[in-house]
């Protein structure tokens, strides 16, 4: 049988092309397509006989993809028009031209590809870029699927919810298709059930603390607690979250069918550069989303994780004998001084990149060249994808 001739557009750090290894199809990657030189630079670093094209998408003509002959599109489009925390310009962002672009030529094209997969932000299932790739793969006899997964499905602690499509040439339905839906397991998956009554007696000795409900903090008090304020229901415990925030990370703790994230943490590489500095401590402390090595959970690391601190994803509690409610218990009351003392016996740190990257399902081969620093080693896996989400969905759309 034939390799599947694959064209990985907007092709980034290779996450795609990861997952086309991982998922065992016999494939070929005959052209990668990105305009970021630093990422071209680590892709090539990893897959080095893949021709890499570092031009706009605009930029290849019809001739070209035409010459390339390919079977099958993969793509992750620029998110930032449809980011639920950015201005959502959809196909008014100049962001979004590229992919239009694609959508104006497949039409086109003297031999349609059999297969396309997209990934991209949750947000774009309700996009006008959506209903217009909708559109142009019925136009083109594609039947398609959508998704909204995570890698907590495969029991990946982290949380990372992204959309996917992906679209067959064929006159059948796929045979799990569900017309209209967007379906959020695998098709082999049931409905992940409620973890809520299945708390595992015991689990403050081994994974992160919920603190009883009465102990509340005023929630008008705080390093950076402003004036906001909570109605009684949803008075704060501690550290700013309130009890039903807690119970739904003490219920994601629970959830045997999760890894904990000690499994994908590394054991020897020097961590001190990684501890949070004393003013990001005292700055950003009750805003913190903080884990330990045994918990089940983590938030999604984005671009700006390790510069920037509030948003960007979890931190690693690795003193794990230390109780998050001893050290948050009327710390509002110290000394800048004593908040510190306090919150350094946490040793806070950021998870390394290369331990995000096993969490996003990259194999120990996967490296970054040497001249890549660690603020782009982030930010280039926050705009990554996770491999084994991506390689199963590959499956899918093959089989």
């Amino acid at each position: 049988m034939e390799p599947v001739r694959v064209l990985e557009l907007y092709s980034g750090i290779g996450g795609m092309h990861q997952a086309l290894t991982e998922s065992c199809v016999s494939a070929e990657v005959v052209a990668a397509v990105d305009v970021n030189t630093v990422a071209n630079e680590v892709y090539k670093h990893n897959f080095p006989s893949t021709p890499l094209w570092a031009k706009t998408i605009e930029g290849i003509t019809l001739a070209e993809l035409n010459r390339l002959s390919f079977d099958m599109i993969s793509m992750s489009p620029p998110c930032q028009p449809f980011t639920r925390i950015g201005l959502q310009g959809d196909v008014s962002d100049p962001r979004t031209n590229s992919f239009l672009y694609i959508l104006d030529i497949l039409p086109r094209l003297l031999r349609l590809p059999k297969y396309i997969l997209l990934e991209n932000v949750k947000g774009f299932e309700t996009s006008s870029a959506r209903d217009k790739l909708v559109e142009t793969l019925k136009k083109c006899g594609f039947k398609y699927q959508e998704f909204l997964l995570s890698p907590t499905c495969l029991g990946i602690p982290n949380s990372r919810l992204r959309y996917f499509l992906i679209a067959k040439r064929q006159s059948e339905l796929f045979s799990f298709q569900a017309p209209g839906q967007i379906l959020e397991n695998f098709p082999d998956q049931e409905p992940k059930a409620s973890v809520k009554h299945r708390v595992t007696a015991g689990l403050e000795k081994e994974s992160c603390f919920m603190p009883p409900k009465e102990e509340y903090i005023d929630p008008n008090s705080g390093s950076d607690g402003g004036s906001g304020r909570c109605s009684e229901k949803e008075a704060f415990v501690f550290k700013l979250e309130t009890a039903k925030e807690m119970e739904k990370k003490q219920n994601q703790d629970s959830d045997l069918s999760i890894q904990m994230l000690k499994d994908f943490l590394e054991e020897d590489e020097e961590m001190s550069q990684y501890f949070l500095p004393p003013k990001a401590l005292l700055r950003y402390a009750f805003l913190l989303d903080i884990v330990t090595p045994s918990c089940r959970r983590s938030t999604c690391f984005t671009k700006g994780y390790g510069h920037y601190v509030e948003g960007t994803g979890s931190v690693l509690q690795t003193a794990e004998d230390v109780k998050l409610q001893s050290v948050f218990k009327s710390i509002e009351m110290l000394s800048e001084e004593e908040k510190l003392m306090k919150l350094s016996t946490l040793k806070l740190r950021y998870f390394t990149p290369r331990e995000i990257a096993n969490l996003h399902g990259f194999p120990p081969e996967f490296g970054f060249p040497d001249k890549i620093t660690m603020k782009q080693r982030y930010r280039l896996l926050g705009n990554s994808l996770n491999v084994h989400v991506v390689a199963k969905l590959i499956s899918l759309l093959t089989g």
